[in-house]
């Protein structure tokens, strides 16, 4: 397979797991605040720290492979687009306060959880 068929089919993929993921977040507990933006994005950070440093230390994931999950599967799950819409709508509608804390939770946890997706990797390759 061509590094573009794997992007393009990990793409859909992410795609699909981003809407399941965050419709089914955003059920419970209703959309106040971007909580199914906030879970794809966490999701999505954990899993290219772990993808990235797993394929770096391992044959077991071929350049390509990594390259389509990373691109394609990980691009279509998480959204900085969708983040910062919401986030100037939770401003513009005068929530400054939960902008802020949107803004601020979602770096600090994605960082972390990156992070911890490495940490995952490097005792597992």
């Amino acid at each position: 397979m061509t590094t573009a068929a794997f992007i393009a089919g990990f793409g859909a993929l992410g795609c699909l797991a981003r809407y399941y993921l965050s419709s089914w977040v955003y059920a419970p507990l209703g959309r106040d605040f971007p909580y199914g933006t906030f879970a794809v994005n966490i999701v999505g950070a954990f899993l290219i720290g772990l993808v990235i440093e797993y394929g770096l230390r391992s044959t077991l994931i071929s350049p390509n492979l990594r390259i389509g999950l990373t691109i394609g599967f990980m691009g279509g799950l998480t959204t900085f687009s969708t983040f910062s819409y919401e986030t100037f709508t939770l401003m513009e509608d005068g929530q400054i306060i939960t902008a802020f804390l949107n803004i601020l939770a979602s770096v600090a946890v994605c960082l972390t959880f990156t992070w911890l997706g490495i940490l995952v990797a490097r005792q597992i390759a």
